[in-house]
């Protein structure tokens, strides 16, 4: 059984039975039977329909607002995630026509040549619970949209969120068979890349999930696409705007109890702002409400299972028995306990420790005074993960020679946490491979195709 239990009360919130692996492997032949005629359809029918779709989930918004506390513990304050979901399909759907047009090299009397890109066939999705529709649908916009027909496999801690999706779909016109929300359980899925199912697999999830996946496509040559794990630093240059560093920083390391794919997880500051910074962050954090995230003056809410919340506790913990000096007032925080962990802040932290080194995905963050970029960049790239990095600086040429130097997916000066459609989502090092969103997130979810043709 695949069961939800919220992290508001512990309590059962959702089950849901599991496709067994002969209606798995039925599942996948429906969806490769269905492909043909649905790649046959315009890019502009098929993302017609897919828009209809995500205008659809918009209209139920309402009653997913809650239906994500309950699953996930975000607070209802913040309105949930149409905003980013349906910005990153309208910009997949604009620039469909021109991304997957073809590249004509000759037209002549003589001979056309043209490298034309086609769809994978059938696509799957393995979505996260921490950012469950946004994530999602960076690649079942554009998988279908491109001719794919697209099977979800939601994270367990957000069943629903895969069966909104295909009712709002369903109900804007996309056929039953191109697009199929399924609960599988991870050996099933395992079984299904093992026997080549599907044309091009996309995992978001831990690097441990990333290896199970990457393991159960060996010699298949099935594409992947994975998104992993990430410790992405943010680093506040000499020149910095100190207020506006520090409010996004913090937010951006706190947001969402940490839950993020991109959030910031350590800080590096010019020496000679470090205090000023630290004590500025210090009173933003202190401000937050801990509680139950269907209270709309909760600003933070449970994390999404309780071995998250005990596993950020342990980091903190050793981080401190190691000679860190926590910064925030428990006092501050009596909610905290179980699935409910208060924020920290920790100065006086190294690279030693786990809190500067692993994945906390949790509402902690380590700050440490730099002298130079050469020390903040050496410390940016003293990570096993390279997703984003921010830099706080007024001079952009310095941003960009700085990011240079950085060993990660995405730079970014002056903002952070945020996923820009036009831009290729990717990462290095154990972060994984490949790119999502933008033109090149349509050339992972098809494939380049050839024609040479002699006319006489």
């Amino acid at each position: 059984m695949i069961r939800c239990v919220s992290p508001i009360d512990g309590s059962v919130y959702a089950e849901r039975t599991p496709l067994s692996g002969a209606e798995a492997r039925a599942a996948v032949d429906t969806a490769r039977t269905a492909q043909p005629a649905w790649a046959g359809l315009t890019v502009a029918e098929r993302a017609e329909l897919v828009m209809a779709g995500v205008a659809n989930v918009g209209k139920m918004n309402d009653e997913i607002v809650p239906e994500i506390a309950h699953q996930m513990g975000r607070p209802v304050r913040y309105g949930g995630e149409f905003g980013g979901f349906n910005e990153r399909a309208t910009y997949m759907a604009q620039i469909a026509q021109d991304a997957l047009a073809d590249l004509v090299i000759e037209d002549s009397g003589n001979f056309r040549r043209v490298i034309k890109r086609v769809p994978h066939g059938v696509v799957l999705v393995v979505a996260p619970w921490n950012y469950p529709y946004m994530t999602a649908i960076n690649t079942v916009a554009p998988a279908l949209i491109a001719g794919n027909t697209v099977m979800l496999k939601h994270a367990s801690q957000t069943p629903l969120v895969g069966e909104r999706m295909a009712q709002a779909f369903y109900e804007a016109g996309v056929p039953e068979d191109v697009f199929q929300n399924v609960f599988l359980d991870h050996q099933t899925t395992s079984d299904l890349i093992a026997a080549k199912s599907f044309g091009f697999v996309n995992f978001t999830g831990s690097v441990s999930g990333g290896k199970v996946i990457e393991a159960a496509a060996a010699g298949t040559f099935t594409g992947l696409g994975l998104e992993l794990g990430g410790k992405d630093p943010g680093y506040v240059c000499d020149d910095a705007d100190i207020d506006a560093a520090v409010d996004t920083l913090i937010d951006g390391a706190m947001f969402n109890s940490g839950q993020c794919c991109c959030g910031i997880e350590r800080i590096y500051v010019a020496e000679q702002h470090f205090d000023a910074f630290v004590e500025k962050a210090v009173a933003i954090v202190s401000a937050y409400k801990l509680g139950n995230p269907l209270e709309e003056e909760t600003t933070l809410g449970p994390m999404a299972q309780v071995r998250f919340a005990d596993a950020v506790r342990k980091q903190t913990a050793d981080a401190i028995a190691a000679g860190a000096t926590a910064h925030i007032d428990p006092a501050l925080f009596p909610q905290d306990g179980g699935a409910y962990l208060m924020p920290q802040i920790l100065t006086g932290v190294t690279h030693d420790m786990d809190v500067m080194r692993e994945e906390s995905f949790g509402p902690v963050v380590g700050i440490m005074p730099v002298k130079d970029d050469a020390e903040a960049i050496a410390l940016m790239n003293d990570s096993d993960y390279g997703l984003t990095a921010s830099v706080w600086t007024s001079d952009s040429k310095r941003a960009e020679a700085i990011g240079d130097q950085i060993e990660t997916g995405t730079v970014f000066q002056n903002r952070a946490d945020y996923l820009d459609p036009g831009l290729c989502w990717t990462g290095c090092k154990d972060t994984g491979r490949g790119g999502g969103l933008s033109v090149i997130g349509y050339h992972n979810l098809t494939r380049p195709k050839s024609y040479h043709l002699k006319k006489a």
